[in-house]
């Protein structure tokens, strides 16, 4: 039989396969299998990019709309803080507490937009992030600025308004300035240290915009710091001086420079001022002719007087003002009219020039003269340097008169009532800027002060590069009203502990070829040597403490120089003479010390705005 043959199953046939055999088991419920997708390399390196894409792109869009923030917030900040400035000019207290408060609030945003996590991520990148660190540091200034200086500013500036400052008939308020002194100082402090702060702000690698607004910062905050700290010296020193605690008097002199002298020009008249309790009146208004030749000198000590001594300096009004050191005129003025008045010691003497009184007359208004001539802001420098001379060519007197008159009337508006005080201030501050209005006290806790700042017009007594170059007229004429200055200052690298420097002066008689007066073109000493219209200057290099001359030539010519020192710097003067149109180069080539600080270039107030050039490392 045939065991292949299939029957039924027995009850114990389970279906189970028996072990060993090759039967094949039924299957149960079926399952979808397990799938493992494996991925192409490309299309896994397409997903990587588009993740990181859309990361880096969130990332920017983010910091772009920081930065559009921080942008909007910066310009807001500045547009509030300089409607707080003009509100605090106008007296108006609410309106300037309430921009300053809206500047603080935008400036405190730009600097939480500047702070955020992704601008701190992209200012840590190496080169890339470096515009964003530079606009990091500068919100960090903006916040400073309007936290610690405009805020306390807004304080006590309201009683400094100049509305509220001036007083009707030119009287000034100076309780206010005297209360305000405390917290202007503190702010001026303040001020300071944030234009340090701002100095130090690291360029940014690339972004022209952020290093125009670096730039931009850096100027607004040191303006800001001098404007302040002016602000506050005055504060300390401006209500004593101005009669507060006693009537105070002073010699005021109206300096010509178009005959120059070392502070400005020769002293063509002068007046005594009298101030009370912030109100002035000027009187004895006189002619420089009213002052004699004879009085007794006074000892400037040594130094002085091996410069200057030859010219009889304190006892000739003429040659009073030969050093650019203001003090020294201020002292010889004060003695000369203890002298004239019969022992009279004035308080503290004070100088200006006509291009001063253009800038007053700007804020003031024109004057009116006897005869109807109007005497205006664009007129006066003109009329008062140059035709002045032609209108009264042989009438000394007459001219004296007339330029006596100007002065006279322009002082009586100063005094009156003023119609823009801010504008008169302004006006003030741009003469006293430029060395054309000069103030010195003598009292010792004053002058301590007044000569640390722009208005003592003092030669500093530091040892940081220095070349202050000063014009003496030798011919005594009027020529340096057509006078034009070139000084360069150069320096090579600080590699030792000398270094060799050059100052370069040009000089230029611009008188025209018409014919001028013999009082204006001629020559005092040794007539008829020298042509009418040439200029002949003395021309005193004040150099840096320590330095020596090497040599000096004028015109190409080796020339021979006086040496002395003046207020610790070596002083060192030649001669040149300038023909009518032409130019004449003076060049002193020196050696050096490789001092610290930054070079200055003090300019002599005379008529014209001379070309300065500076190239000297920093050492």
């Amino acid at each position: 039989m045939n065991n292949d043959t299939v029957g039924p199953k027995s009850d114990d046939d389970s279906g189970a396969e028996p072990s060993g055999s090759n039967t094949i088991p039924p299957r149960g419920p079926e399952r979808e299998p397990k799938r493992t997708v494996t991925l192409p390399g490309g299309r896994r390196t397409v997903l990587a990019i588009t993740g990181t894409a859309l990361v880096v792109g969130g990332f920017v869009a983010w910091l772009g709309y920081t930065a559009y923030e921080a942008k909007d917030n910066l310009e807001a900040a500045r547009d509030h803080a300089q409607s707080a400035k003009s509100a605090l000019l106008a007296g108006d207290t609410g309106v300037a507490e309430s921009t300053a408060a809206e500047a603080d609030r935008n400036a405190s945003a730009a600097y939480d937009n500047t702070h955020s996590l992704p601008w701190n991520i992209a200012a840590a990148i190496p080169v890339i992030g470096s515009p964003f660190d530079t606009t990091r540091q500068m919100t960090e200034v903006v916040q400073g600025l309007t936290r610690d200086v405009l805020g306390p500013a807004v304080t006590v500036g309201t009683s400094l308004a100049p509305t509220e400052l001036v007083q009707p008939g030119g009287r000034l308020a100076l309780a206010p300035l005297r209360e305000a002194e405390p917290k202007l100082a503190e702010t001026a402090i303040a001020a300071e240290l944030l234009s340090s702060q701002a100095q130090e702000v690291r360029e940014s690698k690339y972004l022209g915009r952020v290093n125009d607004a670096r730039a931009e910062l850096q100027s607004q905050t040191s303006e800001l710091a001098t404007l302040l700290t002016n602000t506050a010296t005055a504060a300390r020193i401006a209500p004593a001086m101005l009669g507060t605690d006693g009537p105070r008097n002073y010699f005021i002199g109206f300096q010509t420079n178009a005959e120059a002298r070392g502070t400005g020009g020769l002293l063509g008249g002068y007046g005594i001022v009298r101030v009370d309790n912030g109100a002035a009146r000027v009187d004895t208004l006189s002619p420089n002719s009213e002052l004699t030749l004879d009085n007794q000198p006074i000892d400037l000590g040594p130094d002085f007087n091996q410069l200057y001594g030859n010219s009889r300096p304190t006892t000739d009004f003429r040659n009073s003002n030969l050093s650019s050191h203001f003090p020294y005129a201020a002292q010889i003025w004060q003695s000369l009219w203890s002298q004239e008045s019969g022992g009279e010691m004035v308080d503290g003497a004070i100088a200006t020039d006509p291009i001063a009184l253009s800038y007053l007359l700007e804020a003031v208004g024109p004057v009116e003269m006897p005869d109807g001539e109007s005497v205006t802001a664009d007129n006066v420098v003109e009329l008062t340097e140059s035709t002045a001379y032609a209108r009264f060519p042989s009438d000394n007197k007459a001219r004296k008169q007339y330029l006596q008159t100007i002065a006279a009337r322009v002082v009586a508006k100063m005094t009156g009532n003023i119609k823009s005080p801010s504008a008169l201030l302004e006006a003030l501050g741009r003469g006293v800027s430029e060395g054309r209005i000069a103030v010195w006290s003598s009292h010792p806790d004053e002058q301590s002060v007044l000569a640390d700042t722009v208005l003592g017009h003092a030669i500093p007594d530091d040892a940081a590069p220095y070349a202050g170059v000063v014009i003496n007229n030798q011919a005594g004429n009027k020529l340096d009203y057509y006078l034009t200055r070139e000084i360069d200052y150069t320096a090579k690298p600080c590699t030792g502990d000398t270094r060799k420097t050059t100052v370069t002066v040009r000089l230029t008689n611009d008188a025209p070829d018409t014919e001028l007066t013999e009082y204006v073109s001629g020559i005092v000493d040794n007539p008829g040597r020298l042509p009418n219209g040439t200029n002949v200057a003395a021309v005193t290099l004040l150099a840096t403490a320590g330095a020596k001359l090497d040599a000096v030539s004028v015109g190409g010519q080796i020339s021979f120089a006086v040496n002395g020192t003046e207020q610790g710097h070596p002083a060192f003067m030649t001669r040149a003479v300038i023909p009518r149109g032409k130019t004449v180069e003076l060049k002193f080539d020196l050696t050096e010390p490789t001092a610290e600080g930054e070079a200055r270039v003090p300019v002599q107030p005379l008529v014209d705005d001379p070309k300065i050039t500076v190239d000297v490392p920093s050492c």
